[in-house]
């Protein structure tokens, strides 16, 4: 199948009992077993749900994965994936990766015996030394949050593999009809459902997808241990944006696109970050990697007192956490989303108080260059 006809019969389709087109919400709890034992494959739904799993089944095709896990947040997902490891393993992650990422490794995560190391993972002799005896894992985000940098996935999943690590890939910017880590050697993809993939801000999810038998029976431990499931209306919900993820992320290239030419252009904006111009730093690794560029775009205004001027006379973008939605978002990064990580570490990375971070929506593209325009003016 073709990823458009792939997002719409992947996965399980429909119910064949009553002939319905589309998966039911099975909001129940448990279910009638004929003997201890003898079930029709579900026994209580933390441990497996009928619309969990045809979106379980759904985003694995997608991926081109073995398994898949819905759970009930993107941050979910990441503190089961990190689960997997024991107290004293270490895991490379990204250095410029989302703050609530951040936040788990080095809060939460690290109370457990967790290590983790940030480096800029585009280079791959950052990754090569920062490998230590108990290192089990490299983390890549790309694009990353909210600098739009890009690592090579097959060149850090060869590195990894060399040096018996897994690879996991954070692929929520690009989602699958973009990019597909697995594809290029990576072990487990994750994704933070509740941008692209829904799509239309009305569902919070997380999911993951691993490439091996060993992975899924790991990972579905965590997931049933720990429970931090997503429910089946919300599962519904997800199913629902997918099929539709296609053209959205098309028209949402198109705009973004219009949009970064003209960010290029305007003398207020002291630099863009968008992996699809061609004086990015990885531009070519994107596009070798990846089959479009996405709708994150982030640009400095120079202040903070210039950020706050910007968004007091925006119109059609809406200030707001989240991205990936119908309706262009706009967020000051240090001081929203990654307002966790400390001010020291955040100049360090790049994430100045006049960085603006857009997630261009399916408007009108001339629509939101008009309101970027008289929002700039000043």
């Amino acid at each position: 199948m073709r990823r458009k006809t792939k997002l719409i019969h992947g996965g399980i389709v429909g119910d064949p009992t009553t002939g319905a087109v589309s998966v039911p919400i099975y909001q129940v709890s448990t279910y009638k077993q004929d003997g201890v034992g003898n079930h029709k494959g579900f026994e209580y739904s933390r441990t497996g749900n009928p619309t969990r799993h045809a979106l379980e089944e759904l985003i694995k095709d997608l991926e081109g994965g073995k398994a898949g896990f819905a759970f009930g947040s993107g941050m979910a997902a990441i503190t089961a994936v990190i689960m997997l490891f024991d107290s004293g393993d270490h895991v490379i992650l990204t250095d410029d990766v989302y703050g609530g990422t951040y936040r788990v490794i080095t809060k939460v995560l690290n109370r457990f015996g967790i290590e983790a190391t940030f480096v800029d993972t585009s280079d791959l002799d950052n990754i090569k030394d920062a490998i230590q005896p108990n290192t089990k894992a490299v983390y890549i985000e790309t694009p990353t949050n909210p600098l739009l940098k890009i690592t090579d996935i097959e060149a850090a999943a060869k590195l990894a593999k060399e040096n018996g690590l897994l690879t996991i890939v954070d692929n929520t910017f690009s989602t699958p009809y973009w990019q597909t880590p697995i594809s290029y050697g990576a072990d487990i993809v994750l994704h933070s459902a509740t941008k692209y993939l829904g799509g239309h801000s009305d569902v919070v999810a997380g999911l993951v997808v691993v490439n091996s038998d060993q992975l899924a029976e790991d990972l579905h431990f965590v997931q049933n241990s720990t429970g931090g499931i997503l429910g089946p209306q919300d599962s519904w919900l997800l199913i629902r944006g997918i099929k539709t993820l296609g053209i959205r992320m098309e028209e949402t290239e198109s705009n973004t696109k219009a949009i970064v030419e003209f960010l290029q252009g305007h003398s207020a904006v002291k630099k863009v970050y968008y992996p699809g111009i061609e004086s990015h730093p990885n531009h070519d690794i994107a596009k070798k990697q990846a089959q479009g560029f996405g709708g994150m775009v982030s640009f400095d205004v120079g202040s903070e007192e210039n950020a706050d001027k910007l968004l007091a006379k925006l119109k059609y973008f809406t200030l707001a956490e989240s991205l990936g939605a119908v309706e262009s978002l706009i967020s000051v990064p240090a001081r929203m989303t990654h307002a966790s990580i400390p001010k020291d570490r955040r100049d360090e990375l790049g994430i100045t108080d006049g960085l603006v971070r857009i997630s261009v929506g399916l408007e009108d593209a001339e629509d939101l260059i008009e309101d970027l325009i008289q929002a700039l003016k000043q």
